[in-house]
């Protein structure tokens, strides 16, 4: 049990404690390594979420104790701060991370913020000597993920680790799958493929705008995510520190029905699917390439906003292609059902038409077979080899712990630049989608005419959205085009060079740019 001040009420005390953290000083420039006997302290930011499960994992591994919770919404603090002292653990609750930063009992932070802070958190404990694990993406925008990774890289000479939140990366059964496919048991790899069949229904229409006044968003929105069984939403009282929660990207107005969760799918905040759940499969997919040192030369990505009109501006089905050689790597994104807008219908994807694909995961294909997740295939279907230990990185927490008490990496595949490049991945495809123009299905089917695979897949993709009664010669597809980018300088080039250079960064307010490491 730590000794540190009861909580007692929620914004009063929250913001106490803030004004006292103010007066600390950073317990130690970097941190010795901790050793195999001492206790790793660890404070959570962000926890409304994937947060929460950060809390869980930490709270599984010995001799590691939560010491501090940081997050701007003052109901989420006194809730998790509450929950803690019921296993009577008495923690310190920060609103701003920037205090929490000062605390010399913190040793080691998780951030699952959204995403538009991730690099920015991870930037700033970093320049105060805390070891950093660091939720997906890592990064909001290319620029500053490259920023993250130097940053990284400098710090590790002092002792300090940043690990990545992709999970895989711990799992054994995908180690030994990535292994076995760069062996040539079924041939050299011809396509490897992201696959996300995961329903988003509408975020509802918001109306008009919500000022944040005096730097406070307080009030009732309403969480839709469940809307089949509540149409109006179910209540979320939300009482949140609004310019900490905007940080870079500024106060402008909150303009969706949920606070929490649904900036994923706007552009200040977010980065659609393939920016959230695509990054994990993205990473896996580079992984089974032979994890290229470069980002690719070509990128192209085109998709819509189907089936609803709400406040959300990223795609719900979206299809992106790049360019690695010798094998290319796809990702295959759906939001809508198998059919009718039914959302209890899910849509699957079929390996030559027979075997399953997982809806939220990869296949990697090979001139003999391929592999699905845990098991590899001939290409006539059948098993010829399962993975053991297969799963999505249980011991990933436990990885980023061991790590902190060595003063470095245990294992290569948990540096943070594996997590850059998930996320810069699925940068590039937004960047060419958010540069797309309408098109017809068949000026997009002519693209796509040389790419068996590829052109497989877009029919597949445009047969669901027909199903679902989408009429695409109303609601055409935007349609990005082929971006030609150069992988040493990380700067697009050639045609559309300047406008996607333009959205490959983005403004910092300057109280929130990023720290100089």
């Amino acid at each position: 049990m730590q000794n540190h001040p009861n909580q007692t009420t929620r914004r009063t005390f929250i913001r106490g404690t803030v004004a006292g953290a103010a007066g600390l000083v950073a317990s130690r420039a970097y941190s010795a390594p901790i050793g195999a006997n001492g206790d790793v302290r660890v404070a959570v930011i962000g926890f409304n979420g994937r947060g929460a499960g950060h809390i869980k994992s930490l709270e599984e591994i010995k001799g590691v104790r939560i010491v501090a919770l940081c997050d701007v919404d003052a109901n989420v603090l006194a809730k998790g701060v509450a929950n803690q002292a019921k296993k009577n653990n008495t923690v310190t609750a920060y609103t701003d991370y920037r205090k929490l930063m000062l605390d010399p009992e913190v040793d080691a932070v998780t951030i699952a913020t959204p995403n538009h802070t991730h690099t920015l958190i991870a930037m700033t404990a970093m320049q105060h000597g805390k070891h950093v694990y660091v939720e997906k993406p890592v990064c909001h925008n290319i620029w500053e993920g490259r920023q993250l990774v130097n940053a990284a890289e400098k710090v590790a000479k002092k002792g300090i680790v940043v690990q990545h939140g992709m999970q895989r990366r711990s799992s054994p059964g995908w180690a030994e799958a990535t292994a076995w496919v760069k062996e040539g048991h079924i041939g050299k790899v011809t396509l490897s493929r992201g696959v996300n069949y995961k329903s988003r229904i509408s975020t509802g229409l918001a109306g008009a705008p919500i000022d944040p006044k005096d730097g406070m968003i307080k009030g009732t929105f309403h969480d839709l995510r469940n809307v089949k069984t509540d149409p109006a939403g179910a209540p979320q009282e939300v009482d949140v520190d609004y310019k900490l929660w905007a940080g870079p990207r500024g106060m402008q107005p909150v303009h969706r029905t949920q606070f929490h969760y649904d900036w994923h799918w706007q552009w200040a905040f977010g980065n659609g699917d393939i920016g959230n759940q695509g990054p994990h499969q993205l990473d896996v997919g580079r992984w089974a390439l032979g994890d290229p040192e470069l980002l690719p030369k070509r990128v192209m990505s085109f998709g819509g906003r189907w089936g609803y009109k709400d406040d959300g501006e990223t795609a719900n089905n979206q299809m992106a292609f790049w360019a690695y050689e010798p094998a290319p790597l796809l990702f295959d994104n759906r939001g809508l059902p198998l059919k009718d807008m039914d959302w209890k219908q899910e849509p699957v994807f079929r390996v030559n038409g027979k075997t399953a694909a997982a809806r939220v995961g990869n296949v990697i294909h090979c001139e003999g077979g391929y592999v699905i997740e845990a098991k590899a295939y001939d290409n006539e279907g059948n098993t010829v080899k399962k993975f053991d230990n297969f799963n999505d990185g249980a011991d990933h927490m436990l990885n980023f712990i061991n790590s902190v008490r060595a003063g470095k990496l245990i294992n290569p595949n948990l540096h943070v630049a594996h997590g850059f490049h998930a996320a810069s991945l699925a940068h590039l495809a937004n960047i060419s989608y958010r540069l797309g123009k309408a098109a017809s299905v068949e000026e997009v089917r002519e693209r796509l005419k040389n790419d068996k695979a590829g052109l497989e897949t877009y029919e597949h993709f445009v047969k669901n959205l027909e199903d679902n009664k989408i009429d695409l010669n109303v609601d055409k597809i935007s349609a990005g085009p082929w971006l030609e980018f150069d992988p040493v300088s990380e700067k697009f080039v050639g045609e559309f060079a300047e406008e996607a250079n333009k959205l490959a960064t983005e403004n910092y307010v300057e109280e929130f740019k990023l720290p100089e490491i």
